[in-house]
């Protein structure tokens, strides 16, 4: 903020928020207008928070520095004009905006100039601090344990509902509520590539089923995909030589200092069509750069990749009468290469 010149940031993302406080909120999931979430000022280093109760509010943010939920934008007014210094600052920068927000804040700061505080945000969100690895690390960590509930529990006749039913049940049991999706368990199609069934599709000796595990615990997203063939059988010898070379050349693409289009390149010189989901994202508090997908080659031709950047990673080949392999990675971008953040890295 002080390299550029910020007085007073206002947010109202989520992901901003929780980076900015250190603190977990109710009734904030979703998506929702802007509102004044969370403001730093910076003389102060105070962080007045939108939270309606003190449980997970770090010591630091007095109770009097919090406020309530309101639908009327006049009860937000006054709380920021009684922010210390709202009407001298000279820039407040925030990270979105609603109609009802541009006429309010011009009202609480008068003398302040409004910027866009989002570039800034993604620039210091993109790379993450030790205690951010770690809390990540932790969230794999659960992941990976609830995964293990689920693939023991694959078997001929098991639906993909029920899998996904025993991961939550797994999740639930350490303490985790907050799963990063929707569905766990997905029968690959033999037909059609990234083609999905029914949830309650029974599996079949043979069937190669796909799993997206991912958490939130303490708001940090850990996330890791893997596949698994039903029945003591092992998987199609092309298909997997085809998904461990791709795996080699996307991990040799994982170079602090590269471009993120590198990692498209990755399935074009594996001769493996680019798949429709990105083919790496950062992990993070939701929303973290860098985002690489071959619908925004341009996005991915802008970025590189830096040393503290955790990504996750995603190999996709599909071949025709077999169905498809699927494996995603939680890496973390260092100066000596690529390390994952997983226990146990995927191979086919």
């Amino acid at each position: 903020m002080e390299a550029e010149g910020i007085d007073v940031l206002v947010v109202g993302r989520e992901g901003n928020a929780r980076y900015v406080s250190g603190a977990p909120r109710l009734w904030t999931a979703g998506s929702h207008p802007f509102g004044p979430g969370c403001v730093l000022v910076r003389s102060s280093g105070a962080v007045h928070l939108l939270s309606t109760w003190d449980e997970g509010v770090p010591d630091e943010i007095p109770h009097e520095n919090l406020y309530g939920i309101s639908f009327n934008r006049m009860t937000f007014l006054k709380v920021l004009q009684n922010i210390e210094g709202a009407d001298s600052v000279r820039t407040v920068a925030t990270d979105a905006l609603s109609p009802s927000s541009a006429l309010m804040l011009p009202k609480a700061f008068p003398s302040a100039d409004l910027v866009d505080a989002e570039p800034m945000l993604r620039r210091v969100r993109r790379v993450k601090t030790p205690d951010e690895v770690e809390a990540i690390r932790g969230s794999v960590a659960v992941a990976e344990q609830s995964l293990a509930a689920a693939l023991r529990a694959l078997a001929p006749g098991v639906t993909e509902r029920q899998l996904t039913g025993v991961f939550m049940e797994a999740m639930s049991t350490r303490g985790v509520t907050t799963p990063t999706g929707q569905d766990v368990a997905s029968i690959t199609s033999r037909e059609h590539p990234w083609h999905r069934t029914s949830r309650d599709e029974p599996v079949r000796d043979g069937d190669l089923v796909a799993f997206e595990a991912g958490v939130v615990l303490g708001g940090y997203a850990g996330e890791l995909g893997r596949t698994s063939i039903v029945g003591d059988r092992p998987v199609d010898p092309s298909l997997s030589k085809q998904w461990s070379e791709l795996w080699d050349r996307l991990l040799s693409a994982c170079q602090a200092g590269a471009s993120c289009a590198s990692l498209l390149e990755a399935y074009d010189t594996a001769g493996v069509p680019t798949p429709p989901m990105p083919v790496a994202r950062g992990l993070g508090l939701g929303f973290d750069l860098p985002l690489v997908t071959h619908a925004l080659p341009g996005l991915a031709a802008e970025q590189h990749l830096e040393a503290g950047m955790v990504l996750a990673l995603t190999g996709y080949v599909w071949k025709e009468g077999v169905g498809a392999l699927f494996g995603q990675e939680p890496i973390l971008v260092t100066h000596s290469g690529p390390e994952a953040l997983s226990t146990v890295p995927y191979r086919s």
